[in-house]
């Protein structure tokens, strides 16, 4: 409710025999007024916002001793100082040790992001190597994700390029197959691979079962680090193949030598003091900060990766690296030694609870000497040319962001450009796209779909803008509603509490203090101040986020129709919105954009500007487009007998078991339709319904 509806109430102060209600604390005030209930126990602590906002969470031995320096209200660093200020509750979880509440800490900075903690702001799985054993023909492959068959894992690798081209050598040397099981059962012939020497054929019998296990132990013993042993045996067998005059043997054997030689030539650093190892090296500048992060597995180098985590910038090098290391690891498996550029904050803390995690005992070390110092420094390098060429790239990012705040007439740079387009084929498998950039470029996890219903849009593109701005802003209007509801206050009531966490389970006995105030809401639309900094980056929410810019890929019809969507939500006027459209004859570098209550205009042809916009236009495009064909896809294999309400899984395979395909089903007669199990009389009469008005 606004301040304009809201009925005229006396002053409490002004009744009789009342007293007026304590103002709410906030900053130290608040965080002593909660201290003075903490238990002395290990925990976890979340300091919250005005608006619920989680702005840190931290991890303590003693949560008294901890918080209770906070109370103190001095002796902190700036950034602290702004957090203390900014704090209104505080929220904590009892754990038993110290370990599980760094095990619960990381979990949930993972998953809640808190403005003042450090973040490593990447979470994306690394791609490993799988040699399939659940088929009685083993099969070599790329895997991500949960490790849902029975095989043997390799990895991690750092990116997706290390595995292929891994992948691509392994397949000269050992000729395994990598095709799917089905696609390995249907053939009758040899496929192209085999035809370029990249497989050995068993679909075909091409390869005896005891010959192809021989290769798949060979490229098992490569993978585990025996390559050496590996290169050596084969070359006694091409010299003993050689000697018997089987030339064309020897030759095999001495092309896998040579692929074997390059994977290692092409790895770089192969270390002699170490099998297993995953190395941290930090560099710091500017106030930003890039982690590169090297993986050794089986004594062999397999890629790198580096990170920008976002922090304050008064955080010192083995906070950084602690907390970073804490969250790498909290999904992932732990080697057995971790080798940093730094001593991590706690290291002997984060070395029980990576070695709890592990079930086996893990080791964190600052090499200062020989072959592990060298590995550390060249990491450490690397850390530093990819920030020198991080931050070189965000001045020209911050260039052309101040250059589209004057096309616009924006304020100031923008911080959060959002960008939409539609796709579709004569109004089938409908589809819009939002996309999302920024100073750090494309924000792509903040992509967003959505679905158009073909009856209802009929491949008309305004219909399906309009729809689209309206569903994205009615969105962020109810989620910034949400968290301007007023929050319960202290009972005092102490509950038990037990949290899971994926890297183990904190089932302890725990208290829970919940010390919260109200939240003062208001604003102009949906209880949102547009006038006020914004929040481009709300926590746990995906479309509370106001974008400083949208641009709509679209001439005037589209823009109008967006503005027709924002005008019946009360935004009009508040998002500065524009329409870019295609040159004259399609051609990039002509585009005109349109805005509301300007003319038409174009860019020069050679303005960087006009380039960065037609990048974000065409990664509208390719989003849009990508996501169409996905649906398209899956429209393409979709059974009829999904659309038909009471069909599951179980009565579909009934009726696929009995009649051969959907076509099938289609032509059965009604009364073989309620002969088959789980289909009964109204069911069956649905079926045949469904078909038959369809023809």
């Amino acid at each position: 409710m606004s301040s304009a509806d809201k009925p005229d109430l006396p002053d409490l102060a002004a009744l009789p025999g009342e007293a007026a209600p304590p103002p709410a604390l906030k900053g130290a005030d608040a965080i002593r007024d909660a201290w003075s209930r903490l238990p002395s126990k290990p925990g976890v602590y979340r300091m919250l916002g005005s608006d619920g906002e989680v702005l840190y969470v931290g991890k303590a031995k003693s949560l008294k001793n901890r918080v209770g320096q906070y109370a103190q209200g001095r002796g902190h660093t700036n950034a602290i100082y702004r957090m203390i200020h900014q704090t209104v509750a505080l929220e904590v979880i009892v754990t038993a040790t110290e370990t599980e509440a760094l095990l619960l800490e990381t979990n949930l900075i993972k998953r809640l992001k808190p403005r003042f903690n450090v973040l490593m702001r990447d979470d994306k799985s690394f791609p490993y190597i799988a040699i399939r054993t659940d088929h009685d023909i083993a099969c070599l492959q790329k895997h991500r994700g949960a490790k849902s068959f029975r095989g043997k894992f390799y990895g991690p690798f750092a990116s997706a390029g290390a595995v292929n081209r891994t992948l691509n050598t392994l397949q000269k040397a050992f000729l395994l197959r990598s095709c799917s099981d089905a696609t390995f059962s249907a053939r009758t012939r040899p496929c192209m691979l085999y035809q370029i020497k990249r497989c050995a054929a068993p679909c075909v019998d091409l390869v005896s079962a005891d010959e192809y296990r021989a290769l798949v132990k060979d490229a098992s013993d490569f993978l585990e680090g025996r390559s050496v042993e590996l290169q050596d045996r084969l070359a006694v067998e091409m010299r003993e193949a050689a000697e018997k005059l089987e030339f064309e043997h020897a030759a095999r054997l001495r092309n896998r030598i040579r692929a074997l030689a390059s994977v290692r030539a092409s790895q770089g650093i192969n270390p002699t003091t170490f099998d297993e190892a995953d190395v941290f090296a930090l560099h710091q500048e500017g106030g930003q900060s890039c982690m590169q992060v090297f993986f050794f597995r089986a004594g062999q180098n397999w890629g790198n990766r580096a990170y920008f985590p976002r922090h304050t910038g008064d955080e010192t090098a083995p906070d950084i690296l602690a907390a970073f290391i804490a969250q790498f690891y909290e999904d992932r498996e732990p080697p057995k030694l971790i080798l940093a550029s730094a001593e991590p904050s706690d290291r002997d803390l984060l070395e029980e609870a990576l070695s709890l995690k592990l079930e086996s005992k893990v080791e964190i070390r600052e090499p200062q000497r020989g072959e592990k110092k060298d590995i550390v420094d060249a990491a450490l390098l690397n850390a530093r040319e990819a920030l020198g060429r991080r931050l070189a790239e965000s001045g020209s990012v911050a260039k052309l962001l101040d250059g589209v705040a004057e096309v616009f007439g924006l304020s100031e740079r923008p911080e959060r450009i959002e960008v939409y387009d539609n796709s579709h084929i004569q109004g089938t498998n409908a589809l819009g796209a939002m996309i999302v950039a920024g100073p750090e470029g494309f924000v792509k996890n903040q992509y967003r779909k959505f679905n158009m219903e073909r009856a209802k849009f009929q491949g008309d593109d305004f219909a399906m803008m309009k729809a689209m701005i309206g569903r994205r802003f009615a969105r962020m209007l109810a989620e910034r509603d949400a968290t301007d509801e007023i929050s319960p206050p202290f009972t005092g009531e102490v509950s038990s509490a037990s949290r899971e966490t994926e890297g183990a389970l904190v089932a302890a006995s725990s208290d829970r203090f919940a010390i919260t105030s109200p939240v003062n809401g208001g604003g102009k639309v949906g209880g949102i101040d547009f006038s006020k900094e914004r929040d481009t980056e709300p926590s746990d929410s995906k479309f509370a986020a106001i974008p400083d810019l949208v641009l709509i890929d679209g001439g005037e019809g589209q823009l109008n129709a967006a503005l027709e969507a924002l005008d019946e939500l009360g935004l009009k006027g508040k998002i500065v919105i524009a329409g870019i459209a295609k040159g004259v004859d399609r051609d990039a570098g002509r585009e005109r954009f349109f805005m509301p209550g300007k003319a038409p205009f174009r860019l020069d042809e050679k303005s960087p500007v006009l380039y960065y916009l037609q990048r974000l236009r065409d990664e509208a495009h390719r989003f849009a487009i990508g996501a169409h064909r996905g649906k398209r896809k899956a429209e393409a294999v979709k059974n009829p007998l999904d659309e038909i309400d009471g069909i599951g899984p179980a009565r579909k395979r009934a009726l696929l078991d009995r009649f051969g395909s959907a076509r099938g089903v289609s032509r059965a007669a009604l009364a073989e339709l309620e002969a088959v199990d789980g289909v009964n009389t109204e069911l069956a009469k649905r079926i045949y319904d469904y078909f038959h008005d369809r023809r």
